[in-house]
């Protein structure tokens, strides 16, 4: 018997073997062009029109944008940023978690997606707010433990099972809050991103799509 084969890194649009006779997943990118039933048109940044089944299992999240406000004591959040010459991280973007995602992926890890960009998960133990400009960025998911005001450069510690972190977020660094969607959000003209399985007949299906909220791009 053939045996099978774990996939543990999918490359977008790279196609692997993959259990039960479908090939491995696809990231897709782009706007609703279409829904009918259960099934989606997604319409990518090069004009190609995608048409992925959505399955009875699907979860939807939204997006949406954030400030400042957002980071405050408590609050798990998870940061991409770059560590800097003095071991501070220097956020390139913040994803505010809803309670229910608490604990997920937490930890401090790096990202293959560019050299240098690391990923933290973890519990915000305090902020800080001052004018002086910040210099390198990662990735951190974490709860927040302070609030600082709208404008100014933040310096968040982040604490998660088995070590802590800094992180300094400029103003102007993108700050997302991630929220429970449901279906009713896949409108046409929707900005959404979705993996997608493919099986060996060229057909897509997906569990998760992540919806933009009033013009978020995720």
């Amino acid at each position: 018997m053939r045996s099978l084969h774990c996939i543990a890194i999918v490359v977008a649009l790279a196609i692997a073997p993959y259990a039960d006779g479908q090939v491995a997943t696809q990231r897709i990118r782009g706007d609703v062009a279409a829904i009918d039933g259960g099934q989606l048109d997604v319409r990518t940044s090069a004009g190609q029109i995608v048409t992925v089944r959505m399955s009875d299992k699907l979860q939807v999240s939204a997006r949406s944008a954030a400030g400042p406000d957002a980071l405050v004591q408590g609050a798990f959040i998870g940061t991409t940023a770059v560590e800097q010459a003095d071991g501070v991280l220097k956020a390139s973007e913040v994803h505010v978690f809803p309670e229910s995602m608490r604990g997920a992926g937490e930890g401090h890890r790096p990202m293959a997606t560019e050299p240098g960009s690391t990923m933290t998960n973890a519990t915000v133990a305090s902020v800080s707010a001052s004018s002086k400009p910040a210099s390198h960025g990662t990735m951190t998911n974490a709860t927040v433990a302070g609030v600082a005001s709208s404008g100014a450069v933040l310096t968040l510690t982040l604490r998660y099972n088995g070590g802590e972190k800094k992180v300094v977020v400029d103003d102007g660094v993108p700050i997302v809050m991630v929220e429970t969607g449901d279906p009713s959000l896949l409108v046409p003209g929707a900005h959404v991103v979705l993996t997608a399985a493919k099986a060996l007949d060229g057909s897509l299906t997906t569990e998760r799509i992540t919806v933009g909220r009033n013009g978020i791009v995720p």
